[in-house]
């Protein structure tokens, strides 16, 4: 069996353990290409108008799949990755959402196993297993096997983001988000990128934001440099706790950054629509003027230009170098 696995939304996190996973239980994993305007072009098409670009991204890699070929799509339901608290409400409702229209688009089968940690963390394990069970008709031990498999693969993954680097040098390659050049070391200046990595590290949604950053000087500090554990500790310094696990990381990152004076500005990315992260805007920009740290918020669409993005990243790192000179 092929199946295919959208290259959006949770791609940049887990692709090591799907797609380990999956490969652990017989079948052949193909992910679509990147995006691209055909992809995002067909996905805006289909998709409602208030859902994020990143999303509507997600409808286009699905037709991408089925125009490959694959037997099956992996649309996961990711309800809760911690206790007590949510993932954003689109990875909830998304196997509902394309499965509203995979008869009109004519879509594979979607494979959508149900992963919920809010009540029990070991849920999450059972509930992987079953999966294996119902689809591929595993025995325990086998289905134990893969897991186990999947989870190694995580592991070296996160290690690779501690150790410094990004998630593009250790998935497959892009084009995207590549630096054609970079000033010497005395130039640059710490920047931390912030948001979530579908956001962060799909260059053509982003317009190559990283590749522009680092060609300008910056030296790029990201969320996924950071243990998970360490960020879901620095994101308890909030009145009260929030309810999305993805936007507690991103909290957690900028509290640690200008408590430890870790960089010397932030890019906020941001999408156009996104309920949680425009609720936690507030509370990043209140953070980064309590430690006096320059913050830019950069909300993209599938409207956004190139030129107009580079004109603001421009602006804010001049601004940075100034602000190193007067100092």
């Amino acid at each position: 069996m092929r199946i295919g696995i959208p290259r959006s939304l949770l791609y940049y996190k887990y692709l090591p353990f799907w797609k380990t996973f999956l490969t652990g239980m017989g079948a052949e994993v193909e992910t679509s290409p990147l995006t691209n305007k055909k992809i995002l072009s067909r996905g805006v098409e289909v998709a409602e108008n208030e859902l994020c670009v990143p999303v509507k991204a997600f409808y286009g890699h699905c037709m991408a799949l089925r125009d490959n070929g694959v037997d099956a799509l992996f649309v996961p339901r990711v309800v809760s990755v911690e206790e007590r608290a949510y993932t954003c409400p689109k990875f909830l409702g998304l196997p509902d959402m394309i499965g509203a229209v995979a008869g009109s688009l004519e879509l594979p089968p979607l494979l959508t196993p149900r992963l919920n940690q809010r009540e029990k963390p070991r849920e999450f394990k059972l509930q992987l297993m079953d999966f294996a069970r119902e689809q591929f008709g595993l025995r325990r031990l086998e289905a134990l096997a893969a897991l186990e498999s999947a989870r190694l693969a995580q592991r070296r993954y996160q290690e690779g983001l501690a150790g410094g680097r990004k998630p593009l040098d250790l998935l497959p390659a892009s084009r995207f988000n590549t630096p054609r050049w970079r000033p010497p070391a005395e130039k640059r200046k710490r920047i931390g990128l912030l948001g979530h990595p579908y956001n962060i590290y799909d260059g053509y949604l982003t317009q190559n934001l990283i590749a522009r950053l680092e060609e300008m000087g910056a030296e790029l500090v990201l969320p996924e440099m950071t243990d998970h554990n360490v960020l879901m500790k620095a994101a308890t310094d909030v009145p009260k706790q929030l309810y999305w696990t993805y936007e507690k990381e991103i909290m957690g990152a900028i509290n640690l950054w200008t408590e430890k004076q870790m960089v010397d500005g932030v890019v906020y990315v941001l999408a156009f629509a996104c309920g949680p992260d425009s609720l936690i805007q507030v509370l990043i920009e209140h953070r980064a003027k309590l430690h006096n740290i320059p913050l830019m918020s950069l909300t993209i669409d599938e409207h956004s230009g190139e030129a107009g993005l580079i004109t603001r990243i421009e602006a804010f790192i001049d601004m940075l170098m100034r602000k190193k000179t007067a100092a």
